[in-house]
């Protein structure tokens, strides 16, 4: 078979720049958070944005969530929160919430900033009045309590000399409790009975809270899989996260179309090598795949240095799932593959089959929008998630900053978005480029931006 170079197409990665991209669809974004919006009920949406949007790209993500009804965002680590300041995401376009920090933690960069600050300890409540003395300007404060979880927050047992201390606080001017929250252990699992309990707990906090003299603002307690299973934990506040992205929290009711959800990332390749083999061929390190006659392998340039899971590679002799793969064009030859053989660090391998067509250059899809493979469709990060053995989260969140993230459906920001999205990624080390609009058309529905 030719495996001579080939000229790209236009409608696929840039091999000049990368082999593969990640292409995040901003109108999908905002479709999701609408139709969270309708699974909420009278409950406002706080759109979790932290780990970069879970891959998607911070500042687009946000933005796109916005658009879409979010009336705040969330992060968990204080740098999140102030490069999205930074980017010119103010308070006028949304409240701003960040929960996780250490000791030394830039608090008073937060508070000057007005980012609210998530409150776990009494020491980290103490940082926080002390940061708002130094700024002059009172903090805005989320108390968190642990339902249950067993993760961060205040134990009920300790949540009196924290609500004591509070109150002190908010009488010297230093700081307000504008929030009380909690997160869920078993919230993909719906009807499990820690869901009740934590919920009960959680109001027994908001009373005690009450009773000592605060009135927060909004209590919030459900997360992307309470927000779709769960009524009674909703609040004023829901706080999803991977359901922004069109991901299911809860795979095992059905695809994320069943819950009003796109996925919003497609991750594509081009094909590096085409080559033909013969039988008894091992395929990659340690030559776990071998091939049973003669066949034509493909090698796509992405590896767990990209961050696709090397767990997903296949078994001995191919027996293991694979990650899946969906190659050959729209009209003839389309199917998914698995991958054979190790993930390598740059690199997997499909077997295409004898008599394959594919050529180097091709595009190959290793996950989209669709209904996923249970449904016969295109693989989605919840089918790479089943062949490596974990969670649709870690697909997206653990794709490497070297795979470029392409931001399309920019015309669903209003103007002074879209110019925010254009500022961020025209900043040095961006490495961004957007593309023109064809001939005659409306720049805004082509319109994308490039990022890493």
């Amino acid at each position: 078979m030719d495996d001579t170079s080939r000229t790209a197409r236009p409608d696929g990665p840039d091999p000049a720049r990368y082999p593969a991209r990640a292409v995040v669809d901003l109108a999908a974004i905002r479709d999701n958070v609408r139709a969270l919006r309708g699974h909420a009920g009278s409950a406002e949406v706080m759109a979790v944005v932290k780990a970069d949007a879970y891959g998607h790209g911070l500042l687009p993500s946000a933005l796109a969530a916005l658009a879409g009804g979010a009336t705040w965002l969330s992060v968990a680590q204080p740098s999140e929160a102030l490069a999205l300041r930074a980017a010119g995401l103010g308070p006028d376009r949304s409240r701003l919430v960040a929960w996780l920090f250490p000791p030394g933690a830039p608090l008073r960069a937060l508070i000057e900033a007005d980012v609210d600050v998530s409150v776990a300890a009494c020491w980290a409540l103490d940082d926080v009045a002390a940061a708002a003395r130094a700024a002059e300007r009172p903090a805005r404060v989320h108390l968190e309590v642990d339902t249950g979880l067993g993760r961060n927050g205040v134990m009920p047992t300790d949540l009196p000399a924290v609500l004591a201390s509070a109150v002190r606080a908010e009488a010297e001017g230093v700081l307000r409790v504008v929030g009380i929250w909690s997160h869920l252990a078993c919230a993909d699992e719906p009807g499990h009975p820690s869901i009740a309990a934590q919920a009960e707990v959680f109001d027994d906090a908001v009373r005690l809270a009450e009773r000592s003299g605060l009135a927060p603002d909004v209590r919030h307690l459900a997360n992307s899989a309470a927000t779709l299973t769960a009524p009674r934990t909703r609040y004023d506040l829901v706080r999803p996260g991977l359901a922004v992205y069109g991901m299911s929290p809860v795979p095992q009711l059905g695809p994320p179309a069943e819950h009003g959800l796109t996925p919003a990332m497609t991750l594509e390749a081009r094909l590096a090598t085409v080559k033909q083999v013969g039988a008894g061929q091992g395929v990659s390190y340690g030559g776990e795949y071998t091939t049973t006659g003669p066949t034509v392998l493909g090698v796509v340039p992405l590896g767990y240095a990209d961050g696709i899971p090397r767990h997903a590679s296949s078994g001995p002799s191919g027996s293991g799932p694979g990650g899946p793969v969906l190659v050959g064009g729209p009209d003839a030859g389309r199917r998914v593959l698995r991958v054979r053989g190790r993930v390598c660090m740059d690199q997997l391998v499909l077997d295409l089959g004898p008599g394959a067509t594919e050529r180097a250059g091709d595009v190959v899809t290793l996950f989209g929008a669709g209904t996923g493979l249970g449904r016969g469709g295109t693989p989605i990060a919840e089918d790479w998630a089943q062949a490596a053995g974990t969670i649709g989260y870690e697909i997206t969140t653990r794709l490497g900053g070297r795979v470029p993230r392409e931001h399309v459906g920019l015309d669903v920001l209003d103007d002074a978005a879209r110019s925010l999205v254009r500022a961020a990624t025209a900043r040095p080390g961006a490495a961004n480029a957007t593309a023109a609009a064809p001939t005659g058309s409306d720049p805004t529905d082509h319109e994308r931006t490039t990022s890493r």
